[in-house]
């Protein structure tokens, strides 16, 4: 069986004391990040002690300084968080991508904050910005999924089909949340099909605008209308079929059933 570095966890410090110690531009993101998690910051180690806080961050500008609080705290039965000093870590703070209450960590044990932070910005950009939406929605959906799936196995075999990619939820479709709760009452309607086209300037996928990354992810059939990249096609549905689109305005697409048909046109910019 393969390891882990660390094993990551979503603490709930709503209401509870955590200890901030240091100042400057290295101990000012650990309080907004408390503050933004609900949590009361103490910044006297003494208190904390007294207190019982078990959370510590430790910023002080000097190295010394921060392994001798980080000992104390620790001593105190804190779980200790020193900046940039991951030797010095019981545990690290990952780059957050906030979908409330949907929240993506990402970290890499201390190795590179920045890192972190890039790949997350990567993520806002193809992550719609209702997936929180779709997340209380099926959230307000259970009752009425027990009462139409009593089998707990059944149930998850459910969910899982409507969120796979294509699926009547697809998390990457920005309206999937408005079709939940007719999804889970079974009234939901057949998927409308239709086509839309989108024109290319660049071969970089990273130059996708987020309407056309998603829809990329969820057409069912590919017509292509000259030579698109391959790293573009790549981010298509591994299922959707693919044709070359030969021109005709009403092209057969072959398909028993309605679907998403995306038309793709690559023409470079000058």
């Amino acid at each position: 069986m393969s390891t882990i570095a660390s094993l990551p966890l979503f603490h709930q410090i709503a209401g509870h004391s955590v200890l901030v110690l240091g100042d400057g531009d290295a101990a000012e993101p650990k309080r907004r990040l408390v503050e933004r998690a609900g949590g009361v910051i103490v910044d006297d180690l003494a208190r904390a002690v007294d207190e019982g806080v078990r959370i510590a961050f430790i910023a002080y500008d000097d190295a010394r300084a921060c392994e001798v609080a980080a000992i104390n705290a620790r001593c105190a039965g804190m779980l200790v968080n020193v900046v940039d000093r991951p030797e010095l870590c019981d545990f690290t703070t990952p780059s957050i991508l906030d979908r409330d209450p949907l929240l993506v960590a990402i970290g890499t044990g201390g190795a590179s904050a920045g890192l972190a932070k890039h790949v997350r910005l990567r993520l806002e950009r193809v992550l719609p910005q209702t997936l929180g939406l779709l997340a209380r929605a099926l959230e307000a959906a259970r009752p009425v999924l027990r009462g139409r799936f009593p089998d707990g196995a059944e149930r998850r075999r459910a969910v899982d089909a409507a969120l796979r990619e294509g699926g009547a939820l697809d998390p990457f479709d920005a309206e999937a949340h408005l079709r939940a709760a007719d999804w889970a009452a079974g009234t939901q309607q057949p998927r409308v099909g239709g086509m839309v086209e989108i024109t290319l300037a660049s071969p970089d996928p990273e130059d996708l605008t987020l309407r056309q990354a998603r829809l990329l992810g969820e057409a069912d059939l590919l017509l292509i209308d000259g030579a698109i990249p391959p790293a573009i096609l790549a981010r298509a549905r591994a299922d959707a079929a693919r044709e070359v689109w030969d021109g005709r305005p009403g092209q057969d697409t072959g398909q028993d059933t309605p679907g998403l048909t995306l038309l793709l046109r690559y023409r470079p910019a000058i």
